[in-house]
């Protein structure tokens, strides 16, 4: 994994370190094919990021995710192909609410990943209690003696993971990270960055960042949402490479409680959920222009839905 295919280097025409091939060598060179590790969009070599407003469940679907991956199990509409080492990088929560939501992932998975297929550097077990940071070369060299066989990484959040003096915004504040997951990618690793969103709605900072990703989602609150729900959101692929059709639909998911007492997470296709809050605010009486008022949407929206359900 950690191995770097070797290519016919034209000696001639590089400079020293650079490697070029001729076409019929790049052609005829058998690099590794991708691997799916969680269906459809974690493939082996893949940069990722989730992005989300601060409180709306970032955590819940990357710990969701990590444990999926590391189990061989499944998590929202997502399914892993197979148990995957992990390594998880958790910026800022304190080990207590750590070990809460990871025991009560476990319970209601009726699992544990498998043993030593997912770890964590987490900040209340570093010996001065400070993560290592990505933005420099100590940092990043101090993850590389951590990641023993993790094949997946988990950067939990960016904002204090990646800690640059200089503006988020600032392109350049992001080239020493790139650096480091464009490395981590070469030698077949896959990376899921969090970060917080920004208040347009897209990811915070520096447009550049997304230049090397492969899939950006982001988890959005519905229209209607009320505090009192909690983990609520949308979940809406804004990019993706190799994907298509029903793989990048957005959908809507609610993290729940069944009747067991373990948390359980329920999804529905975001046509379905707004189709549903019309016809619920249009049969409490409110009017057309009052129900997309409430939702954020256009009147003749609410009009198509409403002539659906006669």
């Amino acid at each position: 994994m950690d191995t770097i295919p070797t290519l016919e280097i034209e000696t001639d025409t590089c400079a020293p370190g650079i490697v070029a091939v001729t076409l019929d060598a790049l052609l005829a060179h058998n690099f590794p094919p991708r691997e799916m590790l969680l269906d459809p969009f974690i493939t082996s070599q893949s940069l990722n990021l989730i992005h989300a407003w601060r409180g709306t469940g970032k955590t819940h679907v990357a710990l969701g995710i990590a444990h999926a991956l590391a189990s061989g199990g499944r998590f929202l509409r997502w399914t892993a192909s197979k148990p995957t080492p992990v390594l998880y990088l958790d910026g800022e929560m304190p080990g207590n609410v750590l070990q809460e939501r990871l025991a009560a992932i476990v319970n209601a998975a009726g699992s544990k990943a498998l043993d030593g297929y997912l770890r964590f550097v987490t900040p209340d077990l570093q010996p001065d209690g400070v993560m290592p940071n990505l933005a420099t070369t100590e940092g990043c060299n101090a993850i590389e003696a951590a990641l023993g066989d993790a094949q997946v990484i988990f950067v939990d959040n960016i904002s204090c993971l990646v800690r640059d003096s200089r503006k988020e915004n600032d392109a350049e504040s992001w080239t020493d990270v790139a650096t480091w997951a464009l490395r981590q990618r070469a030698r077949g690793r896959s990376i899921t960055f969090i970060h917080h969103s920004g208040k347009n709605g897209t990811q915070r900072g520096t447009s550049k960042r997304e230049d090397i990703l492969d899939t950006v989602i982001a988890l959005r609150r519905p229209a209607d949402y009320m505090e009192s729900e909690g983990a609520r959101f949308e979940v809406r692929f804004e990019k993706y490479r190799n994907l298509h059709g029903k793989n990048v639909d957005s959908f809507e998911a609610k993290l729940d409680t069944d009747q067991h007492g373990k948390q359980c997470w329920t999804t529905r296709d975001c046509k379905d959920a707004l189709h549903d809050r019309i016809t619920e605010l249009h049969g409490l009486g409110l009017k057309a222009s009052e129900v997309a008022q409430e939702l954020g949407c256009g009147r003749a929206t609410v009009y198509r839905h409403l002539k659906g359900a006669l």
